[in-house]
């Protein structure tokens, strides 16, 4: 399992299942626990996005930024959300959309076994992602 954990190759009847790690957005805007709230802020809205990633110099999650207003010199450490739900990447994207939907969220981080940030797992892109990857089934069942 920790070899799937961490994004090895797949093989077998499961290997072409859509995953998580295959899904997710590795453009996710991350951070440093050290940096000023404003300056992430600042960065993160100019790319489009309504939150940072907070990583370790190892690229391992420690939290989520996704308070972007408040006081602009609040080192991102205070105010960032400790320990983020997350999930590894082999993980099949009906689970993971199962899994949003019934937790009512609309992304997930996706990371390896080690919590290295792999990327942002959005519940619409999962639900596109099953949606395109069933219609050939479905039409070919016609």
């Amino acid at each position: 399992m920790d070899w799937f954990a961490n994004g090895g190759p797949r093989e077998g009847r499961e290997a072409s299942r859509p995953c998580a790690g295959e899904t997710a957005r590795r453009d996710v805007p991350t951070c440093a626990a050290t940096d000023r709230r404003g300056d992430v802020a600042r960065r993160v809205r100019d790319a489009g996005w309504p939150l940072a990633v907070v990583l370790d110099g190892e690229r391992v999650v420690l939290g989520l930024l996704d308070a972007l207003d408040g006081d602009p010199a609040a080192a991102v450490e205070d105010v960032m959300r400790a320990a983020p739900t997350t999930i590894r990447p082999h993980v099949t994207l009906e689970k993971a959309a199962q899994s949003l939907k019934t937790r009512r969220h609309d992304r997930v981080l996706v990371t390896t076994s080690d919590g290295r940030l792999i990327g942002l797992l959005w519940r619409a892109d999962a639900e596109r992602r099953l949606a395109q990857s069933t219609a050939p089934a479905q039409t070919a069942s016609r």
